[in-house]
């Protein structure tokens, strides 16, 4: 497995002063977890999104601080802005390799389902990010999902079903919950149940006499009316 890396420096700035670290092109970053005091950093903004697309949450990232030695880390939590979505802030979490921990794993759906694109269901995910427990080194970057398994309404995708590494185990006891299903089309007496409760719940202020407005232009022409 390819090893990825990250350099970071000792930020010297907090607060309100981080914005001048980000007009530099540079990201505001903490550090901390096993035998590390958590460390306020910066490093190229740039260089932290190409090591993101790489690693995501679920890769170890050797992170070397200055001169020191690099630390294994995880990348723990990214902020992102609000209306562009650009990376305001990232936690890196250390951690030791021979300790497990405790990591959420996102669920990938491959595959066609029959009972979609024949039947004209529609594809339920009841669940998209599962829970484990296990070695850093050990992290799965993904669970595939096979949707071909659905090929009628009554087949359902439980956790039970999920393909788990050595090593891996699932926090979720429960693994009859469901993961995934196909819903059967709605009947034609359906549809018409449901338009009818929309049009009987439209509220009666709705269906009032819309109210005037007043403009600039049809101002004058409403004083005129109002003297008569």
């Amino acid at each position: 497995m390819e090893k990825i890396e990250l350099v970071a420096e000792k930020r010297k700035v907090s607060g309100k002063q981080t914005r001048h670290v980000r007009t530099e092109g540079k990201l505001p970053a903490v550090v901390y977890g096993h035998g590390v005091e958590s460390q306020s950093l910066e490093l190229p903004a740039r260089e932290f999104e190409r090591v993101y697309k790489l690693a995501g949450g679920n890769k170890i990232v050797a992170l070397k601080v200055g001169e020191g030695r690099a630390k294994n880390v995880l990348i723990h939590d990214v902020q992102l802005g609000a209306v562009r979505g650009e990376v305001l802030h990232a936690d890196f979490y250390v951690v030791k390799m021979d300790e497990l921990l405790k990591a959420e794993v996102p669920l990938h759906f491959i595959g066609e389902s029959n009972a979609v694109f024949q039947g004209e269901g529609s594809l339920l995910k009841a669940v998209e990010l599962v829970e484990v427990e296990c070695l850093p080194g050990d992290i799965p970057e993904l669970f595939e999902v096979d949707i071909a398994v659905l090929d009628d309404f009554e087949k359902t995708i439980t956790l039970a079903d999920l393909k788990l590494p050595a090593g891996v185990k699932l926090m979720e006891e429960d693994l009859t919950m469901l993961v995934a299903k196909v819903e059967p089309p709605r009947s034609d007496e359906e549809m018409a149940e449901l338009d009818e409760a929309v049009e009987g719940g439209v509220p009666e202020s709705a269906q009032e006499e819309a109210p005037v407005v007043v403009s600039e232009e049809n101002e004058g022409d409403k004083d005129r009316r109002d003297k008569k």
